[in-house]
């Protein structure tokens, strides 16, 4: 709950160096960034700000908390993460969704979409969820070859487990 705090006090520690055009109010604009840093989701926060009659997309704050550099943290440090990948439809075009689970609270740590599966795009979505969380876990994952090959190329530990904690990725699937 440290992120609650970040809603009380002042928002002075809100920078908006970066605005160029002044189309919403700065103190709307520092209300969502803060709003959203604490930990609301983007949807919540501007429905928020549409209750305080600033309308804005979800893009535009969350362009703001980027350009700002308060991007929150993920910051899960599960032992162990069940990576998986499925091919889904959309309009007729195949796609593959790559997605990173916590097999004990059964969360999605990073989620990404990729119109084929390979080894670089296996690598480059490891990479965003390393970034995104302090990932020093087990790997389990299913007998797909690019998801352990790029798990070794990392040098990741990982554990072929088609049943067990890896279940709760083909879950939440």
């Amino acid at each position: 709950m440290a992120e609650i705090t970040r809603l009380s006090g002042s928002t002075d520690w809100i920078d908006l160096d970066f605005v160029e055009r002044e189309r919403t109010p700065e103190h709307a604009m520092k209300l969502g960034i803060q709003m959203h840093v604490a930990g609301l989701s983007l949807s919540n926060t501007i429905s928020a700000l549409d209750n305080l009659g600033v309308q804005r997309s979800r893009k535009a704050v969350h362009d703001w908390v980027q350009k700002a550099d308060l991007q929150p943290d993920g910051g899960a440090a599960p032992n162990q993460v069940a990576l998986d990948e499925s091919v889904i439809r959309i309009n007729d075009q195949q796609y593959w969704l790559y997605a990173a689970v916590d097999p004990e609270t059964n969360i999605f740590l990073h989620i990404r979409l990729f119109s084929t599966y390979t080894t670089g795009l296996t690598e480059i979505f490891l990479h965003e969820l390393r970034e995104k969380h302090d990932v020093d876990a087990v790997f389990l994952v299913d007998d797909a070859d690019w998801l352990q090959t790029a798990l070794q190329r990392h040098g990741l530990d990982f554990r072929y487990e088609l049943h067990g904690n890896r279940n709760s990725i083909e879950r939440v699937f």
